[in-house]
This record gives structure tokens, C-alpha cells and sequence, in this order.
């Protein structure tokens, strides 16, 4: 190995790149075990880089995370990143802090949109890539066909030569085992580390050289504040430095700060040191306005780094002070001033994440997708939080005069008895096929489809593949409006008084359409309750009781049989949601409302809307 005096040669930085449930984070397990961070009789956790509640309770990585990991005499950082496309700022400025990425492909799903995407971002910033084919030991795993597909996904990206020869490692996450042929299984993930150590590239950065450090990440701790995370560039950052916070983007800004603490990553924690040289990733605290993008600088040379442009948001809801008639009794923070706060907390580790004010109690949150946003929500939810929501809208642009809105790409794997009701569907919602392909017994179809259109279609998916069919998207450019799609062919079943509903009349409510509540459910006037099974609105009287005579018929007490209602999840809230609702989203409750609560101010609006 070349000797080169500015390449720290015991130093390796990697990003784990894939689609969604490719098990990248089962892969970082297994590279942490091996890599002895544990101690002999230390309990191991699966799953450890997950580390926030919605992450373990759902199975996927929301945030990127660093670790590292020690082999033979090499320190590895590894950045575990997500998979989900509505997450895919968090990969963009990850890979501003590494050398290289391993891209992990699931050997039965072959390449997905997603993969596409990461894979993208890593190539056009030079990237060298080591192919991971995962999950080879699964009874559908397909991996020379994969192998395939991989390159023609790097031809398709116009990867450079060396890019497009890229060793490929064969490895099993769960086993923990890799191997450099397809046709024998591993022993453990040797052949992955030394892949890593031969092929990617240590980190350059003279360290004698004036310091810079390009921040990529922002932690936050009650205790210290903002914590700044991001790689050495150059030169040495030390405990007590003077530095200047400087911007790309704006030359006129230039701060004085200090470095109060700085940390390195060690296995699962951050261990305290005092210096750190060109190439380490490192974590510091100390100064308050620092955020994602921006340069630390040592006082006497002040050359800000440029930034990686994050991809615009595609989609924007207005998140709105509560103001229903149960407005206040379930949340801590209620008020225009605590929603706004909470937002800019939000703004400083989101760098994908745009909030504007919309009068003195509104706020519109673009974001890069509904998953992106309701895990604002449900996070916002968990710690006390109550607000309104409206329904997504998608964000347009104009090019060259016309008004544009985002397409994205939608890849579905279905059995072959359900591919007509599928591509019937995208019809509808003005989705374009590209591609059918068949594996085994599937079809995996591509279409073009306009955001807008994938709105409340994914629980609509699952009921027309019974459960069997996987669908993922990923932004892929912006074409002129396709016109009206209807999203809705039922309309909603709405609350005409406040008050306790009771069986009696939810039993009467239940044979027009499907309930959401059950007896003793609180409601107030213009709550949504259910589904109307016709394609329009109706109110009904759930808190009516039945009159009590001194006459009876036989039969008429009969005990009532309901059916068991539909509950909704916050995700399945906000694919129901009509133009004219609006989600209250509370810590215990998740309510639809029409954004008009007066039953005869919607009628007289119905009848001119009818009557134009």
C-alpha cells in the first residue's frame, strides 16, 4: 500500500447505503459484534443503531447514525443510514462524510427505487461502492440475476469504470456471515472487512494545514445543547480552539465560537478526547448557533466548504393551533407559541424539513413525503403536543412557464391474480406503466405517477393484493399537471350533536357505511365517525337514545350486535382525510373533523357549490 503522508492510513469511512428492509442495520449488528465492542459476557441487542421508540416499534431507521468498529489495527466509521425515500435528506449530507459506501441489495428483491436513488448520490460524489448481495440464504434469493441488475443499474447511473468494477461480496446479515463467491457461505464477515480495508480509500486532509470542519449532522442534548457532527477536512481540532462558523452560501457570515467538548465514535458510544486529526469523524459541542451545512474554521485562514443542495420537499400540510370543542384537555403544549418552538427545534436536525407561517396560530411543514411528516407528528404527539392538520398537497414548480408537479417512480411486486386491479388503479390516479416484469410466481410493474396520486393508495394496495403486494416510490422529476384525480369514492360519516355516543345510535349509524368509534366514545358536532358507503356526506345522530314508553313489542329488546369498528392509524388518518377535514391530532386521541363544525353553514356551501 502507497504511503501517502496525508491519508490517515489506520482510518476507514463508510456509509451502509440501501432500499428500505434490505437490513442494513442487521448488517451493522453483526459488524459491531465482530468487531468487539461487546465485552465476553456483555448482553449484544439487536437492532442497537435504532436506538429512538419509533424506530424499534416500526422496524425502520429514521435517523442516521455513526458508530465505528475496530479491525486489526484499522478503526472503521460506520454511518447507518435509512432506507425509506421520505428520510433521503438524512443520506445526502451523511455521504459528505465518507470515502466510500457499501451498497446493500436484498438477493430475492434485486435493486428497488430506493436503492436507485442512494446509489445515485454516492456515484456523482465519486464514491467508490463494495456491493453487499444480502440475505443469500433465503429459499427465494436470486443472486446472479441480482448481480445483473446491479449492473445495470450502475451502467443506467453512468458510473465511472472503477465504479462499475466494484468487488461484490455475498454476505447473510443475520448469520453474520460473507463470503467472496455466491455458491459457498461464509464463516463470518472477514471478507467484508478486508474488502473494505483494501478497496476504500483512507481519508485525506493534511494535518498540519490551517483546521476545517464541514458539519453534517446536529445531535441535541439538554445538558450541552447542539451537538455538531461531521469529519476533520484538515489540520488538527483541538478541546478549548478558538474557530470561526462560516457559510457557503453566506460570505458575510462569519461567528466566533470555541470548542467546549469533542468527542470520537467508539463502538456504541462517544469517548472524550482531546484532539482530533484530518479524516476522523468527530462530535463537539460548545457553540449554539451552529447547524447542518455550515464550516468550522481555524480563526486565521476562513474558507467555508461548500454543501451538498438537499432535494426540495414535495409535499407541504398545515399544522394549525386546535381549536376543536375538545380543544386543550389532552395536550401539554397547546398553543401557537409552543408549536412554533417545537417546529424550529425540528428545522435544526431536518435539513429536508421547510416551515413557514401562515398568520398567528398556522404553519405550513413541507417535508419530502407523508411517512417524512407523520413521524413528525406522531413524534410531536409523544411528547405532549396537540395540533391540527390538513391534507397533504403536493408543492409545484414552474418550468419554462408551466406549472409542474413531482412524479414519482413506483415500483410494485405483486402476485400475477392481482396485477389488473393494480395497474387498473394507477390508471385512475393518472400513473403511466414503464416496465412488467415477472419473477416466479410475481409481477414487479413500474409506473410513473404523479405524488398526489399515491395519496391514501397504500392501505387501498394492500386490500387489492390481499396483503401480499410490496410498493415503494422515490421522487423522480417534475412533468405539467395531469390534471383531476379523484381520490375519495366514499364520503364521511359526520357527528350531528356534542355528547357520549351509545349503542342505540351507533347501531342505526352502522347500516349506512363503517364506524371508527365505539359506545362512550366522546364526539361533538361535525366530528368525522366513520365511512359513508354512498359518495357523499351524511350526518347521523350517534348520542341518540332510545325512548323509554311503558309499552313494549316483542322482540324489541333484542341486545344490539355491532360491529367491531375500523381503527385508524395516524398514517391511515391522513390517507382518509377529505379537502374539507382536518386531522386533530392529540396525545391520547387522533380525531377527523370538518374543518366547518356547523351542520347548516356545510349544507348552505353544499347547495351553492351545486347550484354554480
Amino acid at each position: 500500500m502507497r504511503c501517502d503522508p496525508v491519508q490517515n492510513e489506520s482510518l476507514r469511512n463508510i456509509a451502509i447505503i440501501a432500499h428500505v428492509d434490505h437490513g442494513k442495520t442487521t448488517l451493522v449488528d453483526e459488524m459491531l459484534k465482530q468487531g468487539g465492542i461487546y465485552r465476553e459476557n456483555q448482553a449484544t441487542v439487536d437492532r442497537v443503531m435504532d436506538s429512538g421508540d419509533l424506530e424499534r416499534e416500526r422496524g425502520i431507521t429514521i435517523l442516521a447514525k455513526n458508530t465505528s468498529v475496530h479491525y486489526k489495527d484499522y478503526k472503521i466509521n460506520i454511518v447507518d443510514t435509512p432506507g425509506h425515500a421520505d428520510f433521503g435528506g438524512e443520506v445526502e449530507r451523511i455521504l459528505k462524510m465518507v470515502n466510500g459506501v457499501i451498497l446493500l441489495v436484498d438477493a430475492a428483491e434485486g435493486p428497488m427505487p430506493q436503492t436507485r436513488f442512494v446509489l445515485q448520490k454516492a456515484l456523482e460524489l465519486g464514491h467508490k461502492v463494495i456491493v453487499a448481495v444480502n440475505k443469500v440464504d433465503k429459499p427465494d434469493a436470486r443472486v446472479h440475476e441480482v448481480m445483473d441488475e446491479v449492473l445495470e443499474l450502475l451502467l443506467d447511473l453512468d458510473a465511472t469504470d472503477e465504479q462499475f468494477n466494484s468487488p461484490t461480496i455475498f454476505c447473510s446479515g443475520r448469520q453474520g456471515t460473507a463470503s467472496y463467491s455466491p455458491d459457498e457461505m461464509g464463516t463470518d464477515l472477514k471478507p467484508l472487512f478486508e474488502t473494505i480495508i483494501q478497496y476504500i480509500d483512507a481519508p485525506k486532509g493534511d494535518p498540519n494545514a490551517p483546521m476545517q470542519l464541514l458539519v453534517s449532522s446536529i445531535d441535541y442534548n439538554e445538558y450541552v445543547g447542539r451537538i455538531a457532527i461531521g469529519r476533520v477536512e484538515q489540520g488538527t481540532i483541538k478541546v478549548n480552539q478558538d474557530v470561526v462558523i462560516c457559510d457557503y452560501h453566506d460570505p458575510a457570515m462569519k461567528v466566533r465560537g470555541k470548542v467546549v467538548a469533542l468527542y470520537t465514535f467508539d463502538g456504541l458510544g462517544k469517548v472524550p478526547v482531546q484532539e482530533a486529526s484530518a479524516g476522523e469523524i468527530v462530535a463537539l459541542s460548545g457553540m449554539a448557533d451552529i447547524t447542518i451545512g455550515r464550516t468550522l474554521c481555524a480563526p486565521e485562514a476562513v474558507e467555508p466548504l461548500p454543501f451538498v443542495k438537499i432535494s426540495d420537499p414535495t409535499i407541504e400540510m398545515t399544522f394549525a393551533v386546535n381549536d376543536s370543542p375538545f380543544a386543550g384537555k389532552e395536550g401539554k403544549f397547546v398553543t401557537s407559541r409552543n408549536l412554533r418552538e417545537r417546529l424550529e427545534k425540528e428545522l435544526l436536525k431536518d435539513v429536508s424539513l421547510h416551515v413557514t407561517e401562515q398568520g398567528t396560530d398556522a404553519f405550513n411543514v413541507a417535508g419530502r413525503g407523508e411517512m417524512h411528516l407523520s413521524i413528525l407528528m406522531e413524534t410531536m404527539r409523544r411528547e405532549g403536543y396537540e395540533f391540527s392538520v390538513s391534507t397533504p398537497r403536493v408543492l409545484t414548480k414552474e418550468i419554462d412557464g408551466k406549472v409542474c408537479e413531482p412524479i414519482e417512480r413506483m415500483v410494485a411486486d405483486v402476485p400475477e391474480e392481482c396485477m389488473g386491479s393494480v395497474i387498473e388503479k394507477m390508471g385512475r390516479r393518472k400513473g403511466d406503466l414503464l416496465s412488467m416484469t415477472p419473477m416466479g410466481s410475481r409481477y414487479r410493474l413500474e409506473f410513473l405517477v404523479p405524488s398526489r396520486g399515491l395519496f391514501g393508495y397504500r392501505s387501498e394496495f394492500l386490500t387489492d393484493t390481499r396483503g401480499e403486494g410490496i410498493m415503494s416510490s422515490v421522487l423522480d422529476s417534475y412533468a405539467p399537471m395531469k390534471g383531476e384525480i379523484e381520490r375519495r369514492l366514499t364520503g364521511s360519516l359526520v357527528a350531528f350533536e356534542t355528547g357520549e355516543a351509545v349503542a342505540y345510535g351507533l347501531a342505526a349509524a352502522q347500516e349506512r357505511g363503517t364506524l371508527f368509534i365505539t359506545p362512550g366514545t366522546p364526539v361533538y358536532a361535525g366530528m368525522v365517525i366513520g365511512i359513508c358507503s354512498r359518495n357523499e356526506d351524511m350526518t347521523v345522530n350517534v348520542c341518540k337514545r332510545k325512548q323509554l314508553t311503558n309499552t313494549r313489542a316483542a322482540g324489541s329488546d333484542d341486545a344490539l350486535r355491532l360491529v367491531p369498528p375500523r381503527k385508524l392509524s395516524l398514517e391511515q388518518c391522513l390517507e382518509f382525510l377529505a379537502d374539507d377535514e382536518l386531522l386533530e391530532v392529540t396525545p391520547k386521541s387522533l380525531r377527523i373533523r370538518k374543518r366547518e363544525l356547523d351542520h347548516a353553514t356545510r349544507m348552505r356551501e353544499l347547495m351553492k357549490k351545486r347550484n354554480q
